[in-house]
Parts: C-alpha cells; structure tokens; sequence
C-alpha cells in the first residue's frame, strides 16, 4: 500500500496535536487560538497537572510511548510535536536493572551513634556490601552500597580538604536527584563542613527568579564553596559574582580525584549537621540550624511513631533538598539501615504511575508525601498504566508538608482500592523545618479521623464547634495525633496564654529536634523564640479529643469584620470556577484603612482573555465565595499563568503576592532568557566590583581598562543588531573587531603571515583554518582585507575570549547558515571577564 510522504505525516500529527490541545483547554474553560508557536505555560497556561493530562491523552491517541521529559521539558507545542516525532524510533530494549532487596536483616540501629557520619561508617563498616539507595532514572537505574557510599564521600573530602575547606566552613550543593548528591553532602560532612543544599534550576524562563532568590540564600549562609553539575556551571558563576565568600564553583567527579581522606575524629552531637532553608511560603527563606542531635532525636522520633521493622522498605520521589526527603525519607531509612527506592520529582511530574510502581517493584512499606501527589495520582493516571499493580505492602502512607485536604484522602482511596490500597495506611500528620522535619504523628493502622466544625463561631470566636452538618457552614481538619516523645506542644492566645479543648491559637513547641535558631540572623530567632525554650511554629491549630488539628498559617489568615478567614477555603471555592487554573489561586487580607479592616483580595491565574470570559469568571469565584463564607471577596483580579509567586515546592507565596500587588506590580514573571540574564550581571556585577575594591585587591587603571573594553563590546554588539543588511554588518566587522582588540587585556601581534601570504581574492572566497580557536571571530574581521560573514558555530563556543564568543554568536552569525543565538549567552561570560580585570592584584 502506497504511503504519503514524510511532509504528509508530520503534517497530520501536528494537526492531531493541535486538536488535542483544543479538545482539553475547552475542557478546561479556554477557547483561544492554539498555534505551533503557542507557549504551553505563557500562552496556553498548561501547568504541571494539565501537562500530565496532555500527555495521556497523546499517547492514548497515538497508542505510543512518549519521550520521558516531554510534559515538563518542553517549551511550546511545536517542540512537544518534535518530541513525539522521534518517538516514531524504534527504542531500546527493555532496562535490565531491577530493583533486588537485601536477603539479609539489616544491622541494628546505631542508638550510641553521636553523627549521621558516624552513622554512616558503622554502616559500612558492618555491612560494606549491603545495597542501601536503589537510584532510578526513569526505566534504568543504580545500587548505591554503604561501602560505595562512605568511600566516594571520603574522596569528596580529601578535595574540599584540599581546596581550603575549614571546619564549619558552608558548603552549598545545588545538584538534582542524583548519585552525587549523595556523595555530595556525605563528603562535606566527613570533611568537617556544613551543607547547605539548594534547589537546582529547572527552567530557564524562571532563571532570574531562581539567581536572585539562591544569591540571597548564599549570601546569608556565607558559603565557601558550590557543588554544582556541569550543565549548570553558567548559572553557578553568576551566583558566584555575587557571593563574597564563595572561593570556588567545582563538580563531585573534580574533588573525588585528590584520593581518600583518611578517617578523623567523630562530630559531637552539638555540631551542626546541616542548614535547611525554609520554603518561604510566608516570608523570605530563613536557614534552620539542625545540629546531629536534633536529626537523630526526630529520625528515632519517627521510628518510634510508625513503628519501624527491620523489614521495612523506604520509597521516595521528594526533592533532596527538602527536610521531608532529606530527613523524612533518606537520612531516616539510613539510620535504620534500610534500602530506599529514590526517583526524582520531575520523573514524578512526568508520570506519576512511576511513584506507584516504584512501591510495587520495591516492595515499598514507608513512603512520605504532600497532598498534591495523592491527588495528582488519583485524578491524572489513566487505567492502562496501572494494570498488574500491587499497592498491598505500602503500611504507612505519610500525608504531609502541606494542607491534608480530606477529599484528596477519599479519592485516593477509591481510586487505589481496587490495586491493594488500605485507608488504614494513611499517617496524616505535621511538622516543620524548625523541628527539623516531624512533630505531630498519629496512631498508625487506623482510617483518617475527620473533624467537622461550624464555620461562622470558628471565623467568628476561633471556637471548634463540632457538627454534624458539612454544608456551606461546615468546615473539615484532619487529626494530626500527637506530638512525638519528648517533644511539646501548646496552643496559645496572642497574649501568650494558655488555651483550652477546641479553641484556636497559636501553635508552639519545643523538644530535643527544635532548631536553635536561624543561621546567621539573631533578630529572627529572638522574634519566634520564648525566655523558657518555646518557639512559634507560624501556624494557627486546635486540639480536640487529644489530637491536634492544624487550620492555617498566622500570616495568612484574613481578618475581616472580626472574622478570621482561612485562604484555603476561599482559594479551594475559586478555582472550582471553571477557566481558573488550579493550584493557581491566591487569597489574601490588603488593609484598607478607609473601612479600618482588611479587604478580601483573591488574585486567580487564568487563560482566557476575552472580555466577557474574564467578566464571567469573576462573578463566579465572587459567588463561589459567597457561598463559603457569606461574604463576597472585596476584590477579585484575573492575571495570566505563571503571575502567583509559589516556593520551590509549588506552595502559594501568599505575602510576596500580597506585597505586589499593593506595590503594583502584578504580572507575570517570564522574561526573555537574554533580559534576564542581563539583569542578573548588572546586578552582581556591581557587587563583584564592591567585593574587590573592599578586598583591595583592584588595580584602578586595569579595572577601567576592562570596563572600556567591555563598553566598547557591548556597543559595538547593539550597533550591530541594529544595522539592517548582511552588508553593512559586514563592513561594520573589521572596525569593531579591532577596537575590541584594541581596549583587550593583552596585546595581540597579527601579520599578514598568520593569514597566508597574497592579497584576497577579489571574488566572492570562502576562508578556512586548519585549526579553529575561540579567537578567529576577531582576529578574523581585524586582519583579513575583505568584508566576511561568519558561518561556523563550532569556533564560537569558546570562553578563553568571552568578546569573540559573545558578539560572534548574538551577532555575526548567517541565519541561512547557523541558528542566531540570543544576547544572554554573551553578556554572562563578558561580565565575567570584567570581573577578572577588576580583580588583578598590584604588581
């Protein structure tokens, strides 16, 4: 049978696709245009939940596996119809890695033990073969053995050692899941160091959000060194113009080459263990000083609670860098010397069903989660990813680090009953950074007990009234339990007293994994801290019949005519409202001195843009509200997707959306790659210049030197840009590449010999080298007689030459020849350079 041609194909799926998209943004209350070009976030407003949508109806359509990454990784729809176009290519066979639990019962828990790295040597030395971390990447994956584990940690050590590290020294590990996380933070530990990790970049639309937001991390922590990965090595070095006392940005594979560090003294249980910081969902990131007593107190805690079995298996898809993966999941079953199956979170978002198998392969028994994933799994994976599943061991199913909403619990339930599911598994309970990760647990083996309450005495009188009524005047918490042994708990008014059954107030707590405060900040700590060791956990909470029920943040809360409104409530009501992006919605208190109270502002991301849509959507979430409250919000704002500042854990910023919108600046946050990353240099830049002037380190005629040369680069590339026509651009070359050579930091002796001997050819030529350095972009233009244009990529991706880099790829380059790169990919390495002019010390 005869078949169309290759155009013909691609045609087709590309019109498949686009009607998908249109098929599920009617669906979910959109009818703008979809294009090729669309954005799938700015334009199409498809989040991560809408993503995972789309791709299951993709390949149910096509009846095709598609490429891993695609729902998170693509930028428009155009790119998603590549990705499933090399789908079309036969795959490799199936991975051979399985996941092969220990036959043996691990050794028993270290309870002398004074350090998680003295943990870790007991371990090793006890059982060196002993599988502890099963690493998967995607369908492949890795064993990770105590023995492996202590001896590429001690490598990492001997180079930290090397490169200067001194104790208590901070060392910042921005790195995804990955085996060299692990070695990562293990190696600054055994080297006497304190690690600091952070979240890696993930999108280059949110890089200048995530540069400034870290630089401000580093800064407090005042790292000495970063431990990166090499596709991250730009951002890295704009991080590093802004920190003053980051020495160097270096990778796992460069220190594990300095050999082992032979086995020191023990870490005391006072010495910190790590700096976590704080999402700040609330306010800016705070770093949590957690010292090793603090972690083995809360990692023996939660063993207790759920009460751990030497034949207990961990799971996890939790970012590293968080408390509730860090300590909740790896450092826990570490202790217990028990094997975790570790997948990272954008394997998670990419397709949820891998969490699920990943309990079934591993035979998982623990896993900690946040609400979003239950609910993400039991509305978003289709039947046929689920066929043969098994969920029958997984005993304790953590709900935490976010609002236990009970509707997520029930559909989760009904969902995964039919695959082995238990709603006794369920361990809905709280905790915080603060108490380094758990505080709150309840009975295990038991359904999840819900509480209903009326609302208007709770918004009214803070009282916990139970009823049996769940209507409109109803509200749900979900018991917590009670608070892990010898840690406290107490429920306060704002003068500090005590309050009794049912009435809400203040939660505040102490015990053995209380922080001793925020590093580096004395002000914060004594504003959340009591004379007699009490601190303020920021969160509003109730007990009844013995257990704790959590109802909200302080800060969040919205008082308005004496009611204390919780912005849950008002943010679940809204984003029923069909158009408004779930997961998307921000409710918050703006004070409005002309009534003396506080306006109820709720700021909803949608896609829709015509007017009639956007009017429609607002009388519905303000009737929605109504309904909830019995009141209508005073002030209901439409914005486009990706405005609503959220944490690196997806949580609603609700302060920061508060601060801009009274500031006025509500809008979204995308900017052009290239207009971020010029942002970025100029603001550390000045920093980076500050630091070697204050160093004296600056030689003054060097300095203005490397500012004239940079000046003059930068000029030379915007006239460049602007001049119309291959031609003028040509001739524009030779003058430009010359005064760059002119302003540069060393002299440059060309002849004509280098060139080759003879005029030019007076037809049109093609000029080729026999060996290409970074530095023909401008020798080039400078030295031979006739105009040119440049058409070879590879010779432009040097740094030795920041300039030629820099110009020759945002400008020089022939469209018809080499793809255009954008002017953020110069001006990074041109400040850098800059940098290094600035930092010349005195002869």
């Amino acid at each position: 049978m005869a078949t169309g041609t290759p155009e013909m194909r691609i045609f087709s799926l590309e019109e498949q696709v686009v009607e998908i998209v249109r098929e599920l943004l009617k669906e979910l209350g959109s009818l703008q245009a979809v294009r090729l070009e669309s954005s799938l976030d700015r334009d199409l407003g498809l989040g991560s939940m809408e993503r995972v949508e789309l791709l299951v109806r993709c390949e149910a359509r096509f009846n095709r596996r598609l490429p891993d990454g695609i729902a998170q990784e693509t930028e428009t729809l155009a790119d998603w119809v590549r990705a499933m176009r090399d789908s079309e290519k036969p795959e490799a066979g199936e991975s051979p890695y399985r996941i092969v639990q220990p036959n043996e019962l691990p050794p028993p828990a270290p309870e002398s033990a004074r350090s998680f790295a003295e943990v870790l040597r007991r371990h090793a030395e006890a059982a060196p073969d002993r599988v502890h971390i099963h690493l998967l990447d995607k369908e492949d994956g890795k064993d990770i053995t105590y023995g492996q584990l202590l001896e590429t940690a001690s490598r990492v050590a001997a180079g930290l050692q090397a490169a200067g590290l001194r104790r208590d020294e901070t060392v910042s590990m921005m790195l995804p899941t990955c085996d060299d996380f692990f070695y990562a933070f293990f190696g600054v530990m055994l080297a006497g160091g304190i690690p600091v990790p952070i979240y890696p970049p993930a999108r280059p639309d949110k890089i200048e959000e995530y540069v400034n937001r870290q630089s401000d991390i580093l800064r407090n922590a005042g790292v000495r060194f970063l431990i990166s990965f090499p596709t991250a090595k730009h951002v890295a070095r704009i991080l590093q113009l802004g920190i003053p006392s980051l020495a160097d940005v270096t990778t796992v594979e460069t220190l594990a080459e300095y050999g082992k560090l032979p086995l020191g003294g023990v870490s005391e249980p006072s010495d910190t263990a790590f700096i976590q910081y704080t999402s700040g969902s609330t306010g800016d990131p705070k770093g949590v000083v957690l010292s090793q007593s603090n972690i083995l107190a809360n990692v023996r805690g939660i063993g207790w609670a759920v009460q751990v079995k030497p034949t207990d298996i961990g799971v996890t898809w939790l970012p590293l860098y968080h408390d509730m993966g860090l300590i909740g999941s790896w450092l826990f079953t570490l202790y217990y010397a028990l094997p975790i199956t570790v997948l990272s979170p954008l394997d998670f978002l990419s397709r949820p069903e891998r969490w699920l198998w990943a309990m079934h392969n591993s035979g998982g028994t623990l896993c900690p989660a946040p609400n979003f994933s239950f609910e993400l799994c039991a509305r978003k994976i289709p039947d046929s990813a689920l066929a043969g599943l098994d969920l029958s061991a997984w005993r304790v199913a953590i709900n935490a680090g976010e609002a236990v909403l009970p509707d997520t619990l029930a559909r989760f339930e009904d969902r995964f009953r039919p695959y082995g599911f238990r709603a006794e598994s369920y361990i809905p309970c709280y905790g915080l950074a603060e108490s380094s990760v758990a505080l709150v647990f309840p009975p295990i083996n038991r359904r999840p007990v819900i509480d209903t309450i009326r609302r208007d005495r709770f918004e009214r009188e803070g009282i916990a009234e139970k009823t049996l009524t769940d209507g409109p005047n109803g509200m749900r918490f979900v018991a917590n339990g009670k608070p892990l042994p010898e840690h406290e708990i107490k429920i306060v008014d704002e003068e500090g007293r005590e309050l009794g059954e049912r009435l809400q107030g203040r939660l505040l707590f102490r015990g053995l994994s209380k922080t001793s405060g925020y590093y580096c900040d004395p002000e914060a700590t004594a504003a959340v801290t009591t004379e007699d060791g009490w601190m303020d956990s920021g969160d509003l909470a109730y007990w009844a019949g013995g257990e704790l029920y959590i109802t909200g943040r302080v800060k969040d809360c919205i008082i308005k005519f004496g009611r204390n409104i919780n912005p849950q409530d008002v943010e679940a009501a809204a984003a029923e409202v069909a158009g408004v992006r779930r997961g998307c919605v921000a409710a918050f208190g703006s004070v409005d001195s002309v009534m003396g109270t506080e306006r109820l502002v709720v700021v909803g991301e949608t896609r829709l843009t015509a007017r009639e849509d956007r009017r429609r959507i607002k009388k519905e979430i303000a009737q929605k509200v109504e309904a909830v409250l019995g009141i209508p919000p005073d002030r209901v704002i439409l914005t486009a997707p990706q405005t609503i500042p959220k944490t690196s854990s997806g949580k609603i910023r609700r302060g920061e959306t508060r601060r801009v919108f009274e500031g006025g600046m509500l809008q979204p946050t995308r900017r052009p790659l290239w207009l971020q990353i010029g942002r970025l240099g100029l603001q550390h830049m000045d920093k980076g210049i500050q630091f070697a002037f204050r160093q004296g380190k600056t030689n003054t005629g060097a300095f203005f030197r490397g500012m004239l040369w940079v000046g003059t680069a930068l000029l030379s590339g915007i006239i460049l840009r602007l001049l119309p026509g291959r031609k003028l651009k040509a001739k524009f070359l030779r003058p430009a590449a010359r005064s760059i050579l002119a302003f540069g930091k060393g002299r440059i002796e060309i002849t004509g010999r280098v060139i080759g001997k003879g005029e030019a050819a007076k037809t049109p030529s093609v000029f080729v080298a026999n060996c290409s350095s970074s530095l023909d972009p401008l020798v080039l233009p400078a030295t031979l007689p006739s105009p040119l244009l440049m058409a070879e990529s590879v010779v432009l991706t040097g740094t030795a030459w920041p300039t030629a880099m820099g110009i020759a790829r945002a400008y020089w380059l022939v469209p018809r020849f080499v793809c255009r790169a954008e002017l953020s990919l110069s001006l990074m390495p041109l400040i850098e350079s800059c940098m290094r002019v600035a930092r010349t010390r005195r002869p």
